[in-house]
């Protein structure tokens, strides 16, 4: 049986993992190689780690860093922040990294896509969408960590990148961000009726049922989590955590139901 991909999300700012609210106020959760030690541990499906950083800094990846956590990384690990050019992709490729994750770069050059595509291929290329609802309903691709609108709404960009040779779609909510109350399955479900890639959402999951819900509604999908896997109990006191083997078989065995995978 295929099974969904259950995600840590890792977001590092100064240096240190953090996790956010709505894309502001980074409160400072651990160390990211510690972090990812753990998750060694735990066995997790695959890594997302996002340098929060870099591009609104208008800097390169911070190559040290990524060296360091891909060669601690026992899973796929996919890093995203600062990639402007194919040259970088292919550094951070060299140094142990699975994919890489483009984000506003994707909006600002989007050639850049077909590029990297071209030269590592398709599988290794990651675009994530940072989607806001605006004021009355419409979604919106925002960039800069949220902090710069762009007036493209996510299933017309999501039609030009597959065009463009992406290999996997990442949607972040900005509205559902570390808020812990359950991810926006309205914009998910019109990603999901165009999405001819792998789909990976992130923003809101606040316990295991949350992504069983996911699994229910659409089957084989990446499922993105932050703040769930690095928080613990109402009080939200800094524990890195994952589902065992034997609770994500349940997971996906309760929710896949009757579906073709």
């Amino acid at each position: 049986m295929l099974y969904p991909r259950i995600i840590p999300c890792l977001l590092v700012h100064n240096k240190g993992l953090v996790k956010t609210v709505k894309f502001t106020d980074p409160k400072y959760v651990g160390d990211p190689l510690n972090a990812v030690r753990i998750f060694n541990e735990k066995e997790v499906d695959e890594l997302i780690v996002l340098d929060i950083d870099a591009t609104v800094e208008h800097r390169e990846p911070d190559y040290k860093m990524i060296e360091n956590l891909a060669s601690e990384c026992r899973m796929p690990l996919c890093y995203g922040g600062g990639i402007k050019t194919v040259e970088q992709a292919e550094k951070i490729f060299s140094l142990g990294v699975e994919k890489i994750a483009i984000s506003s770069a994707a909006i600002e050059n989007p050639d850049l896509i077909q590029e990297i595509a071209e030269r590592v291929g398709s599988q290794s290329v990651v675009v994530v969408l940072d989607i806001k609802k605006g004021f009355f309903g419409g979604y919106e691709v925002v960039i800069h960590n949220g902090k710069k609108k762009t007036g493209v709404h996510p299933v017309k960009y999501l039609q030009k990148l597959q065009k463009l040779g992406i290999g996997e779609i990442v949607i972040n909510s900005i509205d559902n961000d570390g808020i812990m109350k359950g991810y926006d399955m309205a914009i998910i479900e019109e990603i999901h009726n165009v999405a001819k890639v792998p789909l990976t959402v992130m923003g809101g999951a606040s316990c295991l049922e949350d992504i069983g819900k996911l699994i229910r509604k659409f089957g084989i999908i990446g499922i993105a989590v932050g703040s769930l896997f690095v928080f613990k109990g109402k009080y939200k006191a800094v524990l890195i955590n994952y589902p065992s083997h034997e609770e994500k078989e349940k997971l996906v065995i309760k929710n896949i139901g009757g579906r073709n995978v």
